[in-house]
């Protein structure tokens, strides 16, 4: 088993309430110059869940099960921005209001731009849910370590996921089950930014042929990934040889450099992770949430 610092790890409660859907203009304008006026993001998304496809649906950027936000109408306020870094994938949910108030759910991600964590309810507490309820999340997972691994860093990550994900050691390296390979030229929006430990990058979809040649059309929310020559320690950026692993947080888009949304969860700078194909690597089938319940 992997020699983590889980016991040392900070275990608080953040706060957030269930976010309204946004939008500053009725149309958008799609990557070949078309408009469209589709839903997004924010609210209560009842049919699209963990493990359906991130392909396909009539909306762009679309989050799915429960959207929520410290401060919906503040993004950048430093109360948003700690309740974005501090909920890590696969912690813990409770509502603590309205009617559904006691139901439990799991994070499965956050979405950067809008700075949404979002978060999966079974079907009778998206039922009851509204608008503004507030949920708790107990938050754990920034500053996990691997111990033996220290040129590998961890971001995002409930310690209880990465447990679940099966990751094996050989020959120094971490074997990690993946259900697709993503090269660096096909990541668009957010490359360059700094916050990986919050929000996500897009796997740009604009060149459609390429998409399907590649699998990456198959891709489902919750999927675990590889981005090659991806290097996220300090930032997204490429590096040649680098491997960051992340997991699909939002559907596919129509806007030019823009896709399914992965939020990372570990990165390394030299090949010391080895991904490893498996169709079924997925936190949903980990965490037994969306579709696999």
């Amino acid at each position: 088993m992997l020699r983590t610092n889980k016991d040392k790890l900070v275990v608080m409660a953040v706060q957030g309430v269930v976010a309204p859907h946004v939008r500053k203009q009725a149309f958008r304008i799609d990557a070949n110059g078309v408009p469209f006026a589709l839903p997004g993001v924010g609210g209560i998304t009842y049919n699209v869940k963990v493990g359906d496809p991130a392909f396909g649906w009539a909306g762009d950027h679309v989050e799915p099960g429960v959207s929520t936000s410290a401060k919906p109408d503040k993004r950048t306020d430093p109360e948003n921005v700690a309740y974005n870094v501090l909920s890590c994938i696969g912690n813990r949910v409770r509502v603590v209001s309205g009617d559904a108030k006691g139901a439990e759910g799991r994070v499965t991600g956050h979405h950067g731009g809008i700075e949404h964590v979002l978060v999966d309810f079974d079907d009778e507490t998206l039922e009851k849910l509204a608008i503004g309820d507030k949920i708790l999340v107990r938050a754990c997972g920034q500053g996990l370590q691997l111990l033996d691994y220290p040129d590998v860093k961890l971001f995002n990550l409930d310690p209880e996921l990465l447990e679940l994900m099966g990751v094996e050691e050989a020959d120094e390296r971490l074997r990690v089950k993946v259900a697709a390979r993503v090269p660096a030229v096909m990541m668009g929006s957010g490359i360059g930014t700094s916050d990986v430990a919050s929000g996500d990058y897009d796997i740009t979809t604009t060149d459609r042929d390429e998409i399907a040649r590649l699998g990456l059309d198959r891709l489902r929310f919750g999927d675990v990934v590889a981005l090659d020559d991806c290097d996220n320690l300090y930032g997204r950026s490429f590096r040649r040889g680098a491997i960051t692993i992340g997991v699909v947080v939002h559907s596919d888009c129509l806007l030019a450099g823009h896709g399914p949304g992965v939020a990372t969860i570990m990165t390394a700078a030299s090949p010391i992770i080895e991904p490893v194909l498996d169709p079924e690597a997925n936190i949903g089938r980990y965490l037994g949430i969306g579709r696999y319940r």
